[in-house]
């Protein structure tokens, strides 16, 4: 039986720890989003996986659900895809999976489950600029680049150190570099956060692995191959160089060690020397 210091006890617990909202807005175009999305009591929902678990008290939820971008659109020269696409699309994909060489369903398929990535969108993964962000790593190791209603199309490895303002990602584009992919994670458990994030691209010239969950933002380390020969020279280099810090996942002296790990593994995936 539930007696009210139970109950008293449940409603602080689950009740109140939610986000609350005045009124729900849905857009006819963008440039109505981003006026509404000037005002820091609105905001623009995607999936809505984050916000729910939050406690905020927001005026207007902004909804774009009828300005098409929730599709992939894929040319002779590049992948145009919308913010709204839910993360599962970007899986599934048979385009991006051939070019990417696997790297973005494997990137992918550990992100919470199958329901969660049905309702998150790549452009709050990437809007969000999470250190551990699986999406932004696979893509910064790409040609990559976020178009922003008002500041224009950017570099994806730019965008991630940029301040955060009200613009919007209306798009990731990503352009079809011949290069070559793979995509490393090491978790704890297997729809955990990543402990680690690896991943790696050559283009025949240079080998560049952008690494995040560090746990802080996604990092690009690159080197011309005919200046590192070796794997392991590679991977130790890339280890001094890029920073780690420490969480309750993981201490930062096991970063370090994984990215070597990490690193030389993806040297030697694309034919290097031990």
């Amino acid at each position: 039986m539930i007696n009210s210091e139970m109950l008293k006890k449940y409603i602080k617990r689950y009740v109140y720890k939610m986000f609350t909202a005045k009124e729900f807005v849905k857009v006819k175009s963008l440039e109505e989003a981003w006026e509404l999305n000037q005002r820091r009591s609105n905001k623009i929902i995607g999936g809505m996986m984050w916000l729910k678990m939050s406690t905020s008290h927001l005026n207007k939820l902004i909804d774009m659900s009828e300005l098409g971008l929730g599709t992939i659109e894929e040319t002779d020269e590049e992948f145009i895809i919308g913010c709204l696409t839910p993360l599962r699309d970007l899986e599934l994909h048979s385009g991006l999976d051939s070019y990417s060489c696997g790297s973005v369903k494997e990137a992918l398929r550990s992100i919470v489950g199958v329901q969660f990535r049905n309702l998150a969108t790549v452009g709050g993964s990437i809007f969000g600029r999470y250190g551990f962000s699986d999406v932004i790593s696979v893509f910064m190791s790409m040609d990559s680049y976020v178009e922003l209603y008002k500041g224009g199309i950017v570099p994806l490895s730019e965008f991630v150190n940029m301040k955060h303002d009200n613009d919007i990602l209306v798009r990731l584009i990503v352009k079809k570099t011949p290069m070559k992919f793979h995509y490393y994670s090491v978790r704890n458990t297997r729809t955990d956060f990543s402990v680690l994030t690896c991943a790696a691209a050559t283009d025949g010239k240079k080998i560049r692995i952008a690494v995040g969950a560090r746990p802080a933002k996604a990092t690009i380390f690159e080197k011309n191959l005919s200046d590192c020969k070796y794997a392991e020279s590679f991977a130790l280099e890339a280890a001094e160089k890029i920073e780690t810090g420490s969480n309750m996942r993981a201490k930062a002296e096991y970063r370090t060690h994984l990215v070597k790990v990490l690193a030389k593994r993806a040297y030697e995936g694309f034919g290097g020397v031990k």
